[in-house]
This record gives structure tokens, C-alpha cells and sequence, in this order.
């Protein structure tokens, strides 16, 4: 078992936009087939570039905020309680488009 708060871990740089951070709640050694999970914060208008990840998926739950995340291209809207899970070689951007943080529970795996 391991029982894991966010006050207790740093804050760290996202890596597609060191502006943006996050809290890594678990890595790849706690649980099989996990890269992390991690809270990343958007500050309104703070864009995470668009990527891919040849080898791994990664679950968006947004936490609280406004946003939009384009897939391959189609834009879709990030709104509290939406999750959303991107598949390996799919293109992806996350912007803040609210007036408020976007907070954004991420799972990797």
C-alpha cells in the first residue's frame, strides 16, 4: 500500500511547458504499467504544446477549470468531471481557455 498527499510531493515542470506544473502522486515503480499519475495546473491561457507518446496513454479527469484539448486535430472541451484518455500516437494540445486554473488529474500508463 502507499498512501500519497499532495502537500507531501514537489511541484515539478511539465515537460512540454516548464511554466505549467504538476504534482506526481505515483511513478512507474509503485504499480505496473504506470508511467505516473500527477495533478498538472494550467494557469489561464498556458498552453501544453501539441506532442505524442509513442509508448503510452495518458487519462485526463478535469478536476476544475475550462479548457479544450485537440486530438489529432478535433478540438474537444474540458470541462469539470470530463475524462478523457488519449491512446499512444495520438497528437495532443491542452490550453486553459477559462479565467481559472485548469486542474487536471493525469494517469499514465
Amino acid at each position: 500500500m502507499k498512501i500519497t498527499g499532495l502537500t507531501q510531493v514537489p511541484e515539478e515542470a511539465v515537460s512540454h511547458n516548464p511554466a505549467i506544473k504538476k504534482r506526481v502522486l505515483l511513478r512507474s515503480r509503485d504499480l505496473p504499467h504506470l508511467t505516473n499519475f500527477a495533478q498538472a495546473r494550467f494557469a489561464p491561457g498556458q498552453i501544453a504544446g501539441g506532442h505524442s507518446h509513442t509508448d503510452m496513454a495518458e487519462v485526463f479527469f478535469v478536476e476544475s477549470g475550462h479548457g479544450t484539448i485537440a486530438v489529432d486535430g478535433q478540438p474537444y472541451p474540458l470541462t469539470p468531471g470530463t475524462c478523457i484518455a488519449v491512446e499512444p500516437g495520438e497528437h495532443h494540445e491542452v490550453t486553459n481557455t477559462g479565467t481559472e486554473d485548469l486542474v487536471l488529474p493525469e494517469f499514465d500508463s
